[in-house]
């Protein structure tokens, strides 16, 4: 397993793209942060919050772009073949390439927290609530854990990476968003509407950032996951 990590890391970051990619989800945050209008230095107080808020949208693009040729090339270049011939399980390859692309995530992540020692160092107050960041961060690398799942998921089904960044983009806004805004709608209010946003990763997602970790919230997260991991399994199984 830990040799299909190394190739995934490998086959990523054997080009520009991979890159380009972190790059460009540090430098979209970083504009939204301290450029654009409405940034963290106009609030007047020490707060990641705007970070967090926007950050799971830019993983919605950054995700789907590192996981969709996971399976997709090896089903065009027709190594899956040769890869089911190793004396590999299907869950090592599925747990292998999983590990390979969350480890691309937490490497995208990592200079973020130049953020927090950046707002910290400006602060001329208490600084920011710790606690709460990192909440918050955990919450983030949980909802990439997801994200990714989903992506090598939809990567599984088919042999053309654009279709899979697709198909990746689609279910993980819909996981993400989509029950919140269900739970919107007139006439579930103040009946099912709670229920219905407990369904999506949004709803944990703010909990955990509130720096409290939840049991229910890590079972949802773990959950998930594995769920999006097995229906993997049973895809490549068909082959």
């Amino acid at each position: 397993m830990i040799s299909v990590c190394k190739k995934e890391l490998r086959q990523f970051f054997s080009s520009l793209t991979g890159y380009i990619a972190i790059i460009v989800f540090l430098l979209v945050n970083g504009l939204i942060l301290f450029v654009f209008d409405d940034n963290i230095l106009d609030f007047g107080y020490a707060t990641l919050s705007s970070f967090f808020e926007f950050a799971p949208w830019v993983l919605l693009l950054l995700i789907p772009a590192i996981t969709m040729r996971s399976f997709a090339d090896e089903f065009r270049a027709g190594t899956f073949e040769l890869l089911q011939t190793r004396p590999l399980t299907r869950w090592q390859i599925i747990g292998g390439k999983y590990l390979g692309s969350l480890v691309v995530v937490f490497i995208a992540l990592i200079p973020t927290i130049v953020y927090y020692f950046t707002i910290q160092g400006l602060s001329t107050g208490e600084g920011i609530d710790t606690g709460a960041t990192i909440g918050s961060y955990i919450g983030l690398f949980m909802l990439g854990a997801v994200f990714t799942a989903i992506g090598i998921c939809t990567s599984s089904f088919t042999s053309n990476a654009v279709v899979a960044f697709i198909a990746a983009l689609i279910a993980c806004a819909t996981l993400y968003y989509g029950f919140n805004a269900i739970s919107r709608l007139p006439g579930l209010e103040g009946g099912a509407d709670y229920y219905i946003e407990m369904l999506g990763i949004d709803f944990h997602y703010r909990s955990i950032s509130r720096g409290l970790l939840d049991t229910r919230d890590l079972i949802y997260f773990a959950s998930v996951i594995l769920l999006f991991l097995t229906i993997t399994n049973r895809n490549l199984l068909k082959r």
